[in-house]
């Protein structure tokens, strides 16, 4: 007997959490997207089609940056059909463009500032992000397997995994955490199950709060890449440390100062060498 396209929606949800990691809040974005849209859309499964104008009309209230992440979960949903045998097509489901925003960075006088007063627990939550340039769903995810002298292994979008440096007095907070708190397999733990995001969210909220500033863990991995791209890093190298597939997601992220774009265009362009056979 044919699926129906619900019983495909969980299929897909346990797909990508099983197949591609996606983090509990991404899921639940996904499954909010997916629901509205087999409540509103018109759909024909036999006929293949799923017209989203009754859907965009139920949501043309919402930000056009929630609207374009819920159109993203749909594509990606049929996307899955397709895979599954499915000639679903999708009808009114063009994009609409969203403005790039980037999370404003904390300065770095801020970050001393908080770190100063915190306790240990909220000191290492702060100089894991901040030092490591993690996400709050790859900073969940820790697992003491992943944790060796000088580098830890984090598992990011995709199960994608990279490695990251990590200096020693960073190292050595993780491993007065662990002598204290004798985690059995996760770096943070609660009753022997990782730490929820939201709870190492709320750790940030607090502390930063206690300094005066609204500040989330995104905008401590903001802070992370604006703090080496000016100090003269490598562009590839930071994008490689975030976890980006690709370099132009790392510029936009980061914003790059002019300083540092003029710097880099006088050592790299040869006219600026004064090189007369450069050409």
């Amino acid at each position: 007997m044919k699926k129906s396209l619900s019983e495909y929606r969980l299929d897909f949800l346990d797909y990508l959490h099983h197949f591609r990691g996606y983090s509990e809040t991404t899921l639940k974005s996904y499954d909010i997207a997916i629901k509205q849209m087999l409540q509103y859309a018109e759909i024909d499964q036999e006929r293949g089609y799923i017209n989203l104008m009754a859907y965009r009309l139920k949501i043309a209230s919402q930000k056009s940056a929630t609207i374009a992440k819920k159109l993203s979960a749909i594509r990606s949903f049929v996307r899955y059909l397709h895979e599954q045998g499915e000639t679903v097509e999708l009808e009114h489901d063009d994009s609409i463009k969203v403005a790039k925003k980037l999370p404003k960075p904390i300065s770095d006088d801020k970050i001393k500032e908080a770190v100063a007063i915190a306790d240990d627990f909220e000191r290492l939550i702060v100089m894991l992000l901040y030092g490591l340039g993690l996400r709050i769903s790859e900073l969940s995810d820790i697992k003491l397997s992943d944790i060796k002298p000088g580098w830890i292994r984090i598992e990011g979008k995709g199960s994608k995994q990279r490695d990251i440096p990590i200096a020693k007095p960073l190292y050595q907070l993780i491993e007065a955490h662990i002598e204290l708190n004798q985690p059995k397999r996760y770096l943070f733990e609660n009753s022997e199950s990782k730490l929820s995001e939201n709870s190492l969210r709320y750790t940030i909220t607090k502390l930063f709060k206690r300094v005066g500033l609204k500040v989330t863990p995104h905008q401590l991995r903001h802070s992370f890449a604006s703090t080496l791209l000016n100090h003269d890093a490598r562009i590839a190298d930071v994008s490689e440390l975030l976890g980006h597939t690709s370099m132009a997601t790392t510029q936009i992220y980061t914003k790059l100062s002019n300083r540092l774009k003029m710097e880099n265009y006088l050592k790299s362009h040869p006219l600026c060498k004064g090189d007369d056979e450069a050409f």
